[in-house]
């Protein structure tokens, strides 16, 4: 049997508003990990998208390429200050958006694109997949009360959502966690937040595997 490699990087994924921020940055905090966090504000065609996607969808898409690009590059340095790195986001999840709101000619052009980058960027040890019901997001983001993203479509998330689970239950790439977090609330319950930790720091992951936690009455 070989060896387990160390679990020393760990991404979060989801779709917007399943929590994985929020998580990145409970986890890096317990772990003094490297925080990397996507930088979505910085994007200033992103509101535009929501409101007309048609219009600015590939803006949007290449200026999150080129900057999930640049960011990542920073990995395949050694970092001497930090033994575990904690990101929210992969490269490879660009994928999922371009997919979904790129029309056929510019999808042409974004995969030319991305093949000759992607090769140069670092994989995840392992990948944390925040699966949650399509209502527990509705709440999560109205709640949070971004005014980025209160004209996002009910019909966009939920595709979005079905995008999700097409490509990480066919993902190959690196070993990945899926976490059922419609019923926790890592955020807000501690006891919740220490299972899951508890889940994603053992010594022993499969290449894919499922948590579904029981939901937590305690703080």
């Amino acid at each position: 049997m070989s060896e387990q490699k160390p679990i020393r990087y760990i991404a979060i994924e989801g779709v917007i508003g399943v929590g994985k921020t929020s998580l990145a940055r409970k986890l890096a905090d317990r772990l003094g990990a490297k925080l990397i966090l996507e930088n979505f504000e910085d994007n200033p065609f992103l509101e535009k998208f929501y409101k007309d996607p048609p219009r600015y969808a590939f803006h949007t898409q290449m200026y999150f390429l080129m900057s999930r690009y640049r960011q990542l590059q920073d990995l395949r340095q050694s970092d001497i200050f930090h033994e575990y790195t904690v990101a929210d986001y992969i490269f490879e999840k660009d994928k999922i958006f371009a997919y979904l709101n790129l029309q056929d000619d510019e999808l042409k052009l974004y995969e030319k694109i991305v093949s000759l980058i992607e090769r140069t960027i670092v994989a995840p040890d392992l990948i944390i997949y925040l699966q949650s019901s399509l209502e527990r997001i509705l709440q999560n983001i109205s709640t949070r009360g971004r005014d980025i993203e209160q004209s996002i479509r009910k019909e966009y998330l939920k595709d979005l959502n079905e995008g999700y689970n097409y490509f990480f239950f066919r993902y190959k790439s690196t070993k990945v966690m899926i976490v059922n977090s419609t019923e926790i609330d890592f955020v807000n319950n501690q006891n919740d937040f220490e299972q899951l930790v508890e889940q994603i720091m053992k010594p022993d992951h499969s290449s894919m595997e499922y948590y579904n936690p029981a939901k937590s009455g305690t703080s």
